[in-house]
């Protein structure tokens, strides 16, 4: 830990899903001078989230489902077009990432490959998200997917050319950071052109 920072007192302000704190902490500045601030930070654990590619189709897999966040800053319809991805909670995040991607698209995916990590919102957010691609085939479509029931899930899977999905990050139909970041990954890495 940073010797410039000194914990000197964590708050609990709501452990109702989550947990929300109020943190007061002194920092040193680069000059030297010791600073008394606080800030409300929002622990929800860590996730893990994928993208679902199909290089010979030039295809990948998507979600849509309502994220009330949205809705309350602007989104009309509260729906969101995403990359799969869930809360680690006990999984390890590769596990997470499988999944994940059973529950909420149907394909059984064996093999994934992690290409980086991020914190999403450090200002206020302790959560570190994983990322991760995998090959999917029409072989491994196991169930219809769309989410727990328990977990009030109602996910709709979209498969949709990576060209189309590309462009949509500059319509504004596709607003979500992490499924941005996994779509300017697999343009990149031309995840999804067919090898010569």
């Amino acid at each position: 830990m940073d010797t410039r920072i000194n914990i000197l007192k964590t708050e609990t302000l709501s452990d109702n899903w989550y947990s929300l704190n109020k943190v007061t902490f002194e920092y040193q500045k680069r000059n030297g001078a010791l600073e008394t601030q606080s800030r409300e930070v929002y622990d929800r654990g860590n996730g893990a989230t994928i993208l679902l590619y199909h290089k010979e189709k030039g295809t990948i897999i998507l979600t849509e489902q309502f994220r009330l966040p949205t809705f309350l800053n602007g989104n009309s319809t509260g729906m969101l077009i995403e990359s799969c991805a869930g809360l680690l909670d006990e999984d390890n995040p590769e596990d997470c990432a499988k999944k994940e991607a059973e529950e909420e698209t149907g394909f059984r995916i064996s093999k994934v490959e992690k290409i980086f990590e991020s914190y999403m919102s450090p200002g206020a957010v302790t959560e570190i998200l994983h990322f991760f691609i995998a090959e999917y085939q029409e072989g491994m479509k196991v169930s219809e997917g769309g989410g727990l029931d328990e977990e009030h899930e109602d996910i709709e899977v979209l498969e949709m050319k990576f060209g189309e999905a590309y462009e949509m990050i500059f319509t504004g139909k596709i607003k979500d950071a992490k499924t941005i970041m996994l779509l300017q990954y697999a343009k990149i890495h031309d995840l999804c052109t067919k090898s010569k």
